[in-house]
């Protein structure tokens, strides 16, 4: 392979952890994704859920999340300006994540008992890698990068 193609392989922008990674990978971004989740809020509010980040921290996380198209602020009032914060849907996609990065969180402080439960029986959900295609779970994650795998 000439040095070219080898450089043009290992480029972190074709690495989909890497883009990850570049987009939210600080301290505080899944953090304000996370607190989102469930509805819109205003900056006050962010700061009322996560106490620990000092204003300008927050001011610089959501304009780079809005930067990445993770979430859109929406004004709500011109003088002073003031916004809202939304998820895009590219932002609600991280929810999946999230929830597998809180249940590895809660195992790893021994509190496995908060982790996602079925509601019939109590047992603990376990993730899947499935074909929405072929409508069946995928044995490894083996695929190709062309085939779409969603959790079911």
């Amino acid at each position: 392979m000439c040095p070219r193609a080898r450089e043009h392989e290992h480029r972190p922008s074709e690495d989909g952890l890497a883009e990850a990674l570049t987009a939210l990978g600080d301290r505080w971004s899944l953090a304000i994704v996370a607190s989102l989740l469930d509805a819109p809020l205003r900056f006050g509010a962010l700061q009322e859920r996560l106490p620990a980040i000092s204003p300008n921290v927050l001011s610089q996380r959501l304009r780079a999340l809005e930067g990445q198209g993770v979430l859109v602020a929406t004004p709500y009032s011109e003088r002073p300006p003031r916004y809202t914060y939304e998820l895009t849907s590219s932002g609600r996609e991280l929810a999946g994540a999230l929830r597998l990065l809180e249940d590895w969180g809660s195992r790893r402080l021994g509190a496995a008992g908060q982790s996602p439960r079925h509601e019939e029986c109590g047992t603990p959900l376990e993730v899947r890698w499935y074909c929405p295609s072929c409508q069946r779970p995928v044995a490894s994650p083996s695929a190709s990068d062309e085939d779409e795998l969603y959790y079911a």
